[in-house]
């Protein structure tokens, strides 16, 4: 699995495990069975290794899992993206609803495009 680039510039090694615990997070108290967890893990780690780069961004991590909860449960997608785009308006929140909400086609990550939720470290609108 290639290293992971946070935000700040540090490395670190991928783990399932934090990548599962972050999306059991967003998923908690939700009606998501557990199977169905595991296999968006193995297809965000699929989609990491169909890269073919020895180092990946984690935004890029990101969206794979939002790309993932988005089709998993829309409470959860939009709890993972309010936190993960630093939502802290409440327009803000109301456009990541419109998006949950929007119906889109299941697509490749690399071609959906979340420019209009990213940002650096917060989410204006």
């Amino acid at each position: 699995m290639p290293t992971i680039i946070k935000r700040g510039g540090a490395r670190t090694e991928y783990t399932r495990d934090k990548l599962r615990a972050s999306m059991t997070l967003a998923l908690r108290k939700r009606p998501v069975p557990r199977e169905k967890v595991d296999e968006a893990v193995g297809r965000i780690e699929q989609r990491l290794m169909a890269l073919g780069e020895r180092e990946v961004k984690s935004d890029r991590v990101g969206q794979f899992v939002l790309d993932e909860l988005r089709q998993l449960d829309k409470v959860a997608y939009i709890r993972f993206a309010s936190v993960y785009f630093n939502v802290e308006k409440p327009e803000a929140f109301a456009e990541l609803l419109r998006e949950a909400l929007e119906p889109r086609e299941k697509t490749d990550a690399a071609s959906v495009s979340y420019t209009h939720l990213t940002l650096p470290t917060k989410l204006e609108v």
